[in-house]
């Protein structure tokens, strides 16, 4: 099908970029400079600057950024997180691997943690609250840290899906003791492979992760405590380097797309949350809400368009999780969006006409809400 619209065109990406990167990449490569290095400390530099001067560690992943810096806050066996259900598995994988209970919080009509509940859910045993800012919207953060400076338990930010996102003029990641990206090659901000980072404002967090993320060598010789292995690639960072670049261009396609989307959907067929003043939102994903998704999503691939569900099941509903002890119905606003939410495509390659295109055919398939 020549028409067809893909949900992400990483191959373009490549193609844009390819005259630009090749020789760069020949002259790493000839380097022998593989591990760290120049590249990862230019890149972390970079991301400090983007981020107000936060202290950054790149990691091999952003659900390494979420187990260092959940452990690097304290929490540990037998310790509580408050979290919400509707993420990818990896924000309440984190808590576990950690021996820690994941405490789930229901979302609001936007699919964020719904800040009101959360004070109900800490007891003594939180030791952290993580919100994850899904689709690159952020959750609602003033609240937020409020509710965390009046009960003394710190914030840890999952910002896999939101860099570049705003609340209040404030960045991702900003706002808690810890902010964890992921650089997947889905991501806004993307590598070629896995990858991640970690922001903090504290230089003791900073200085323990870059000895953990290495073996726990303090120098070539030296290991205080024994570490792990989380290194992002040297080739890997001179890659997000010059797409941290671009970034800023790439959100504003993507924000242009989500514009055009929110002014031609039938807002009496497709939910989608409002664009809000105080909100500068980066649109990972631009997710609606229909009563009849599957037929949608069907007819939309029937045409050669590719949409996405992020995600069909909720992470208390998952067989990993039965030993946490939810069932169907425990969380009914995570439940009811899983069975609603179709994520349209948004890539920042995508022209007028095929946002056109997408619009007028889900208007035409979707019910009346």
């Amino acid at each position: 099908m020549t028409n067809e619209i893909p949900y992400v065109r990483l191959g373009q990406q490549w193609r844009e970029e390819r005259e630009f990167l090749l020789p760069r990449i020949d002259e790493l490569l000839s380097s022998g400079q593989y591990i760290l290095g120049s590249e990862v400390d230019a890149l972390e530099r970079e991301l400090s600057e983007f981020h107000g001067g936060h202290e950054v560690i790149t990691l091999n992943s952003g659900t390494d950024a979420l187990v260092f810096g959940l452990a690097l806050m304290g929490v540990g066996r037998g310790d509580e997180v408050i979290t919400p259900p509707n993420s990818f598995v990896a924000s309440t994988a984190a808590i576990v691997h950690l021996g820690a209970k994941p405490v789930f919080v229901d979302v609001g009509d936007d699919q964020n943690i719904d800040v009101s509940r959360v004070a109900n859910a800490i007891s003594s045993k939180t030791k952290a609250i993580m919100p994850v800012h899904l689709t690159g919207r952020l959750a609602e953060m003033d609240e937020l840290m409020a509710l965390s400076s009046a009960s003394g338990v710190p914030v840890i930010e999952d910002s896999a899906q939101a860099i570049g996102s705003k609340f209040n003029g404030c960045l991702a990641g900003t706002f808690g003791t810890v902010g964890c990206f992921s650089l997947h090659p889905l991501k806004n901000l993307n590598a070629i492979g896995d990858g991640g980072f970690l922001i903090t404002k504290d230089a003791e967090i900073a200085a323990r992760l870059r000895r953990l993320r290495n073996h726990g060598l303090v120098d070539r010789i030296t290991v205080e405590k024994f570490g792990y292995v989380s290194r992002l690639d040297a080739l890997k960072a001179l890659v997000v380097r010059h797409r941290l670049r671009l970034l800023p261009e790439v959100i504003e396609k993507r924000r242009q797309n989500a514009t055009r989307y929110a002014r031609q959907l039938d807002v009496s067929r497709v939910f989608f949350p409002s664009s809000e003043e105080h909100r500068f939102d980066s649109y990972h994903t631009f997710v609606v809400q229909l009563r009849n998704r599957d037929h949608v999503q069907k007819k939309l691939a029937d045409e050669g368009i590719g949409t996405s569900i992020h995600y069909p099941i909720p992470i208390h509903l998952q067989p990993a999780a039965a030993s946490i002890g939810h069932a169907k119905g425990s969380f009914p606003v995570a439940e009811r969006q899983a069975s609603m939410i179709l994520s349209l495509p948004i890539n920042q390659f995508m022209s007028e006409l095929e946002i056109d295109r997408v619009t007028e055919l889900v208007n035409s398939e979707a019910e009346l809400l």
